[in-house]
């Protein structure tokens, strides 16, 4: 989960806000692109039926984007159908060992492209190029390309 707050802070005009709960928002521009969500009724173990603590919300560009991520058996994200027509993802912060983070750092800053205004997403795409923006430990990002 740490992971997440790194990548997310580590973007460009990036600010974050709490919700009436305490959970962190981030934000470019005003536009939440990550949220630590609180429990609600919609997303349960489906053993116990016990709400999720831990659901992190990460917007994405497209419905295919978002269909992509939750019909891969391999990756842990799914949706609900509160999220039915909403450009996002879900995932419990407890199942993101799942993934690596690359790809966590692919979404993460899929998720700020897909909110960042069209000049700020430009810049970024400009200055990084066909590569994402570099994890704080150097390592490469994934495949993003200039339109």
């Amino acid at each position: 989960m740490e992971d997440v707050h790194e990548l997310a802070l580590g973007l460009p005009h990036v600010t974050v806000v709490h919700g009436s709960s305490g959970n962190p928002v981030y934000q470019v521009g005003g536009k939440s692109f990550v949220f630590f969500r609180t429990p609600r009724p919609d997303a349960v173990d489906p053993e116990t039926g016990q709400r999720l603590p831990d659901v992190i919300v990460i917007w994405v560009e497209s419905e295919a984007d978002k269909l992509a991520l939750v019909q891969d058996p391999t990756k842990p994200f799914f949706t609900t159908p509160h999220f039915d027509g909403h450009d996002s993802v879900l995932v419990q912060a407890g199942r993101l060992g799942e993934i690596t983070r690359r790809e966590l750092a692919e979404v993460v800053q899929d998720a700020w492209l897909a909110r960042a205004s069209a000049r700020r997403r430009a810049d970024w795409l400009a200055a990084h190029g066909t590569t994402s923006a570099p994890e704080p430990d150097g390592a490469e990002g994934g495949g993003h390309t200039v339109p």
